[in-house]
């Protein structure tokens, strides 16, 4: 079967994104996950736990690719059982995923491996490439610890490409829904300082990141998936209320975004006051194009 990919972690958002751009450049998707969607589209589909091998592991013979996905939300509230889930839910997953492989007679040529941009921390003064260091913090040491596992987990003949994801923007999930919402109610002005870096890609980049990773032998290790042009939240939000033809946007100081973050839509208010600004050097350097680099442009096909 050299024209199916498996997405473990693929019943989401991205996982549903990335199954239909594959869908329409001739390949044939099955998505792993915990529970069945309601509208799958034409794509196979078998369940697992997220953390042990099984009856799925027979949908890896003789594939052109896996894709994972798989990983808790980060938007929650940081109790220690959430957090608990979030690293557990990607060291685990992953690890097994590693485990599957090694038992299927035929595997994969290429494992593509979603990780997170996040490894750089947060900082409104560093731009960073796969060449900076990492920052500190709770998100840092859970995308180390991630791509940490996926290394351990890759057996030897399998090429791994890591994609350190940014914020993806998309039209039938993610954050982007919710930022529209918060748009049209009048209040999609400038989050805390707008100093905070918004590192976005279009889903149809994303996807064919992605895509390419299971295509281009040439590509191996980390690489950041990311618009070279990322913008402050000021800027960001700016953007978003032209596209949505709303001309006020109440601004929302930290202390109202941190108590309506944790009362109202509980969920942590640094991923909303926080932020980082990263390049996609190493896709640059190999001569990726994206369709979507301006986030005007990509607004506006979107909204």
């Amino acid at each position: 079967m050299p024209n199916k990919v498996v997405i473990t972690g693929g019943t989401g958002f991205v996982g549903r994104s990335l199954a239909n751009q594959l869908s329409e450049a001739g390949y044939a998707c099955t998505l792993i996950g915990r529970h069945r969607p309601n509208n799958l589209n034409g794509h196979g589909f078998a369940q697992w736990d997220g953390r042990t091998t099984g009856p799925w592991i027979k949908e890896l013979e003789g594939v052109a690719g896996v894709v994972n996905l798989a990983g808790r939300s980060v938007d929650c509230i940081k109790t220690p059982d959430n957090v608990d889930q979030i690293l557990r839910s990607r060291v685990e997953s992953t690890a097994a995923i590693g485990e599957a492989l090694r038992q299927v007679k035929s595997p994969p040529p290429v494992w593509v491996q979603m990780s997170t941009a996040h490894l750089y921390g947060d900082s409104p003064d560093v731009t960073c490439t796969e060449k900076s260091p990492f920052g500190y913090g709770l998100a840092p040491y859970v995308g180390q610890q991630w791509e940490k596992a996926f290394h351990e987990a890759l057996p030897d003949q399998i090429r791994g490409v890591i994609v350190r994801t940014s914020f993806v923007l998309g039209k039938n999930g993610g954050a982007l829904g919710s930022l529209m919402r918060i748009t049209k109610l009048g209040l999609g002005g400038t989050v805390g300082n707008g100093k905070q870096g918004m590192s976005w890609i279009h889903e149809y980049d994303m996807n064919a990141i992605l895509q390419r990773g299971i295509e281009n032998e040439a590509m191996s290790g980390a690489y950041i998936a990311s618009t070279p042009n990322p913008v402050n939240n000021k800027d960001f939000m700016k953007a978003l209320r032209v596209a949505a033809g709303i001309p006020i946007g109440l601004p929302a100081p930290a202390l109202l975004v941190r108590f309506g973050a944790k009362n109202v839509f509980r969920t942590d208010p640094e991923l909303a006051l926080y932020g980082r600004y990263v390049v996609p050097e190493r896709l640059l350097t190999e001569g990726f194009r994206f369709k979507f680099p301006e986030l005007k442009d990509a607004l506006a096909e979107l909204v």
